[in-house]
């Protein structure tokens, strides 16, 4: 069992202080196996009828994975958490422990694509109504959630970082009784605590920040113990998403650094988004400063920038050293994802087209190497491609 350390400490020394397991290891165990047995029949017993919390199955229990959802919960605020295979798993799992056929989600505008193809391609064919709605609706409508049972928000949201006022629109869905969740992938809990401005349920793909070193797939819920309960005995024992020991390993080595990675995406974040604002080449900078809204109070390293028309897209993206292309974000390395490929990208529903993104926006994900060089491999590229066109 994790245990915290006692007062009020901040986030860094919260999840580095934090010791698991027997005899107070600091790296918590991985118990790689599928299931547990007992030493006598009353202790079977009592775990089957619910009377003792002993790890039964790794299906829906795990030392490993404990450890894991324990820090994600402090670091979060939070009374509890769950662990699942992925962001989508933790998604989709919350959603689905949460609505029946004849409810309706009030969704923000520009949501991660995935989300958005599962909302319209399984919910809505099972009779769950999506609408998606502007952040200013969100903040500025009080009546926007009446008889919405979900209002799943990002922020800021996907491509365009739009931030929200949090507390405002937490306001306004309690008033209506309806459950906010959100995801928060993007300022992880260093930068934002959405549960303490009033917020019913955070998610994250721990994919990103939180692993932090681009070798992990798996995502994280924290609420109050009554929301982790229900999504744990529906969600994750009934459709099976399980994070695995090993990742739940992985995860909680990332965690460790996470206050100080985040300081560092934020630093190169800062310089770009300076420099990026005075370059000719660039028409606008997407990426939400901190105290934008009420409870942000940092930058992560993830940001689009909407390019000039003298410069070519594809030649700027080749002309690159440092940065890769490709999805994800969150790790070490940096990348480009050019608005004009994720557009392009195979399915009926696409969000970004949906939501009318522009083909001119490149999204950067600002990773761990010297910001000089970073800016040197951009900003070059960036003219190179503008003298080939």
């Amino acid at each position: 069992m994790t245990e915290r350390p006692d007062g009020d400490f901040s986030i860094d020394t919260l999840l580095a202080a934090v010791a698991v397991g027997a005899g107070g290891a600091v790296v918590p165990p991985i118990v790689q196996t599928s299931l547990f047995s007992f030493d006598n029949y009353k202790a079977f017993e009592d775990r089957m009828a619910g009377r003792s919390d002993d790890p039964l199955y790794t299906r829906v229990q795990n030392p490993t994975v404990a450890a894991f959802e324990n820090m994600v919960a402090g670091a979060e605020e939070g009374e509890a958490a769950v662990g699942f295979a992925s962001g989508m798993a933790a998604i989709s799992s919350t959603v689905l422990a949460l609505v029946k056929p004849g409810d309706r989600i009030a969704c923000v505008e520009h949501v991660y694509p995935d989300a958005y193809r599962f909302f319209e391609r399984l919910l809505r064919p099972f009779g769950v109504d999506v609408t998606y709605h502007p952040v200013d609706d969100f903040e500025n409508d009080p009546d926007l959630l009446a008889g919405v049972k979900i209002a799943y928000l990002e922020s800021p949201n996907t491509v365009v970082f739009q931030a929200m006022n949090l507390p405002k629109v937490a306001a306004h869905a309690k008033r209506h009784g309806a459950l906010t969740v959100i995801d928060n992938s993007w300022a992880t809990p260093v930068f934002q605590r959405p549960l303490t401005l009033g917020v019913d349920i955070v998610l994250h793909s721990a994919s990103k920040y939180l692993s932090g070193h681009s070798d992990t797939v798996a995502g994280v819920v924290v609420a109050n113990a009554e929301l982790i309960g229900r999504i744990r005995d529906l969600s994750l024992s009934l459709l099976g998403g399980k994070l695995a020991p090993f990742e739940a390993f992985l995860l909680t080595r990332g965690l460790r650094t996470l206050g100080a990675r985040m300081r560092q995406h934020q630093s190169t974040a800062n310089r770009f988004v300076d420099n990026l604002s005075a370059h000719a080449l660039v028409r606008n900078v997407l990426s939400p400063g901190p105290n934008s809204v009420p409870g942000l109070t940092g930058r992560s390293g993830l940001l689009s920038v909407e390019l000039d028309e003298r410069v070519s897209i594809p030649d700027f993206a080749d002309a690159l050293k440092l940065f890769r292309l490709g999805v994800s974000w969150g790790g070490f390395e940096s990348l480009v994802l050019p608005a004009q490929i994720a557009l392009n990208q195979a399915g009926e529903e696409n969000s970004l087209q949906h939501f009318g993104v522009s083909g001119r926006i490149v999204r950067l994900s600002l990773g761990l190497e010297d910001p000089r060089d970073l800016w040197a491999d951009f900003d070059a590229a960036l003219n190179l491609s503008a003298n080939r066109k």
